[in-house]
């Protein structure tokens, strides 16, 4: 018959913890690439969604017809027209490689201009 240990005994594992830290070997030198590859940055465009679902509450409200929405509709209408000319205008900025101060999110172009600029600091 096997007694069992009672549960303050330590117990042991398979695999014991080392004495001391293992030392690194550094094989190549240790260094941050000169690039950023912009595999990632493709985000969803999702613009004017407040507009979009008063727009649809009005919609549903009067059975679909146009005529008594058309306050939202130009609401709508004018926010759109207001993200596609930002957006054009980001990509201008983009395209030209100009930085703009304060910003938080960055293209891996202007962090590619940025690394170039200031290389290894």
């Amino acid at each position: 018959m096997r007694v069992f240990p009672p549960l303050s005994v330590k117990r042991y594992h398979a695999r014991a913890k080392p004495k001391e830290p293992v030392p690194l070997k550094t094989i190549i030198p240790i260094s941050l690439k000169e690039k950023v590859s912009g595999k990632g940055s493709k985000l969803s465009d999702v613009c004017c969604l407040h507009e979009m679902s008063v727009l649809f509450s009005c919609f549903t409200a009067h059975d679909f017809q146009q005529a008594p929405c058309s306050k939202e509709i130009q609401s709508f209408q004018k926010c759109y027209q207001v993200y596609t000319t930002e957006k054009a205008q980001k990509f201008d900025r983009e395209m030209k490689g100009l930085l703009t101060p304060g910003e938080k999110n960055l293209t891996s172009k202007q962090l590619n201009i940025l690394l170039k600029r200031y290389p290894k600091v």
